[in-house]
């Protein structure tokens, strides 16, 4: 049998070396690969989740069309029917009073009394001015006759007769002041009685026995204050938007703080038929029965109007859904493809986290809600599921 060659053991090593460093290189190429590979994978991953956080998420929301009628609360200031400060109308000291607050009174109540001693004074020297006028006037009258007598036998000149006439009638003339001024005085005298000018209740009393009284309106001189509850009045400032829907012989239900528990019924028995220029509201008058006097007057009464609705074809969208632009008010809505629509819109009524939309947009929008001022036309979005519609959704995967 023939013997095989013997290999040298360095070829051996060689070829050994050669194929470990083939697998080395085989590796390593493996490996660049695969490193490059993933590399890519990452950065489109990445690129991918970037543009998908570039695309914000949105709420959205549809408007709802108007109600049948609104419900307007608006605060009000009550008044009495007929309420009046009592002012003196002669000087002195208050010699008594007679009612005090609180005090139901009937119109000409005497409800304090003056003592008036210059008054009572000056009256006397009246009488007596007027006396002394009715004496001239008399002797004067029948000097006048006699010379007309006396002039019809020309036993006197027509110079002197005349003189006797004016004399006469000088004295008339005397007469009539005397008499108007005791009459002026006697008014004043009568003044010394303050009353009550009709019937109601005192609801101030600013005086006591032995206060100096002056004669005169003037700031912090009323004695009283007289208030007529057995009707009250109730003001109310309409802002403009609902002035036209406000007319005489609305009623409106009154809510008071006192009375929590209770509900009034109050009718508009008029308006101002003008807006004021400041506030842009019309003043309007409703008057309410108060013959139990559960009510008091000065009081604060939240006011409840049920209007009409003004159309039946406009819609109501949250305040938060508006944005305010140069040109103008504008919603941003979310189309099919998921890409955004500003439009502009007419606002109509605001009812404070709502407004009303006469033009612009139609029950089919969807809405986004507080979109961000830089948001823009064409721009992609994604629509967030509302939490009912997510919870629902939850549920069914379960």
């Amino acid at each position: 049998m023939a013997e095989l060659p013997t290999v040298p053991h360095s070829v051996l090593a060689d070829a050994r070396v050669r194929r470990y460093a083939l697998i080395g290189l085989a590796a390593a190429l493996v490996l660049a690969v695969w490193g490059i590979v993933s590399r890519i994978s990452a950065r489109n991953a990445l690129e991918r989740e970037a543009a998908a956080a570039a695309v914000p998420t949105v709420a959205t929301v549809k408007p709802k069309a108007g109600p049948g009628s609104d419900t307007l609360v608006l605060p009000g200031s009550v008044q009495a029917f007929y309420e009046a400060p009592i002012y003196a109308r002669t000087s002195g000291y208050l010699k008594k009073w007679y009612t005090d607050m609180g005090t139901a009174v009937k119109k000409g109540r005497v409800l304090a009394e003056i003592d008036t001693p210059e008054v009572d004074q000056q009256l006397r020297q009246a009488e007596a001015d007027l006396a002394t006028a009715d004496a001239n006037y008399e002797l004067a009258r029948t000097t006048n006759e006699r010379w007309k007598g006396l002039l019809a036998t020309e036993s006197v000149s027509q110079q002197d007769a005349d003189q006797r006439a004016g004399d006469a009638a000088a004295k008339a003339a005397a007469r009539q002041s005397a008499a108007a001024n005791l009459a002026r005085l006697k008014d004043l005298e009568s003044f010394k009685r303050v009353a009550a000018p009709f019937d109601g209740v005192v609801t101030e009393r600013n005086t006591d026995v032995g206060a100096l009284i002056n004669a005169g309106q003037t700031p912090g001189s009323a004695l009283f204050r007289v208030a007529d509850t057995h009707r009250l009045r109730i003001y109310v400032s309409v802002p403009q938007a609902y002035a036209a829907a406000v007319q005489p012989g609305l009623t409106a239900t009154l809510e008071f703080a006192d009375r929590p528990t209770a509900r009034y019924e109050a009718t508009v028995a008029s308006t101002a038929h003008a807006l004021d220029a400041t506030s842009r509201t019309l003043q309007v008058e409703l008057q309410i029965d108060n013959a139990q006097g559960e009510l008091l007057p000065g009081s604060y009464a939240q006011v409840h109007f049920t209007l009409a609705a003004g159309s039946a074809s406009t819609l109501r969208i949250p305040v938060n859904t508006v944005l305010f632009r140069a040109n103008g008010l504008e919603v941003a809505t979310v189309d099919g493809e998921h890409r955004v629509h500003l439009k502009s819109i007419t606002q109509g009524r605001d009812f404070g986290t709502e407004i009303e939309v006469l033009t612009g947009i139609d029950a089919a929008d969807a809405l986004i809600v507080n979109p961000p001022d830089s948001i823009a036309d064409g721009v992609p979005v994604r629509v967030a599921q509302p939490p009912a519609a997510a919870a629902s959704t939850a549920a069914g995967h379960s």
